[in-house]
């Protein structure tokens, strides 16, 4: 059987991510994570969570399987937190506010002092989803965990380790949360060879960090190339791995991409995002394929 407490995994990740191993979780990805948080913190039929919409969906549905409802304060025009409305949708039994920075689908990481408002004020738990904060020019927040004791932090190997097909999520909170936690988590929830192949990966840090600062400087370098195609109205700024794009008619310009053979999110249905494309960074060669593609489409219209 695989070690049920990941001792040496949890050794190492405690060096990288400069947190002691008794402030970690480990999750069969981050999705097992948020279900556990539900089931620790919420009662099924009375409480209820705030949500802040366009936003990570499986908070949402984490939620409806754990039947606990969903309060949504949709994010201002500038996709910042409306501590306002926010204020006015908790009650009670609001047990948890979850947010989402560098949040997805938009991007943007979400204003620091903000989070802190909500920290101080709110007694129930903050969880803040960082699973793209390895691409963000802003501090993490697992460092404040002994400042903030109703403070839950999110992370993830998918996105800059690239180990999305291994499925391991973190969980950083105080060493209470955790052992509370490690009681409701299954026995064996991390199959050994994850345990060995993240072991592994994890010695890749340099590769890793090489990996990324190439992929902000794609990002940042494609962030100004896409605002000089005519078809695109608007390329919103990003502290993540990918970029949200408002074009015109997303929908067309979807499907004309799937064609030839460029793939991207048509988030056109999502809160706050009409005709707006998800765009991955890709490789410098995958980039340039993207943007040539936008510019002879722009020149002859998206329509032929």
């Amino acid at each position: 059987y695989p070690d049920p407490h990941q001792t040496k995994l949890k050794e190492k990740l405690s060096t990288i991510k400069n947190v002691p191993a008794k402030n970690i979780l480990l999750g069969n990805g981050s999705d097992e994570c948020i279900d556990i948080i539900y089931r620790v913190f919420c009662n099924p039929g009375r409480d209820n969570v705030v949500i802040c919409p366009p936003t990570y969906g499986m908070y949402e549905v984490s939620a409806h399987i754990n039947d606990v409802e969903v309060r949504k304060v949709p994010l201002l025009e500038n996709f910042q937190l409306d501590l306002e409305n926010m204020e006015e949708q908790v009650d009670d039994y609001t047990k948890i506010i979850w947010l989402c920075s560098p949040n997805n689908p938009t991007g943007n990481s979400l204003d620091r002092r903000d989070i802190e408002t909500i920290l101080i004020n709110f007694s129930g738990i903050v969880v803040i989803d960082e699973a793209y904060i390895n691409f963000s020019r802003y501090r993490s927040f697992v460092q404040e965990l002994e400042e903030y004791p109703n403070l839950v932090v999110l992370q993830t190997l998918s996105k800059a380790w690239g180990l999305a097909g291994l499925r391991l999520g973190m969980a950083f909170a105080s060493e209470e949360i955790i052992n509370i936690f490690n009681k409701i988590k299954p026995p064996y929830n991390i199959g050994q060879a994850t345990q060995d192949l993240v072991i592994q990966g994890l010695d890749r840090l340099a590769d890793v960090y090489d990996m990324i600062r190439l992929l902000v400087q794609e990002r940042d370098k494609l962030q100004q190339q896409l605002s000089t195609v005519p078809l695109v109205e608007k390329v919103y700024p990003s502290d993540a791995n990918f970029l949200l794009v408002k074009v015109r008619d997303a929908a067309t310009l979807y499907k004309t991409l799937i064609e030839k053979g460029i793939v991207v999110r048509d988030r056109s249905n999502v809160q706050l995002c009409e005709n707006c494309l998800r765009i991955t960074v890709g490789t410098p060669q995958e980039n340039e394929a993207l943007l040539n593609n936008l510019h002879s489409l722009s020149s002859i219209g998206i329509n032929h």
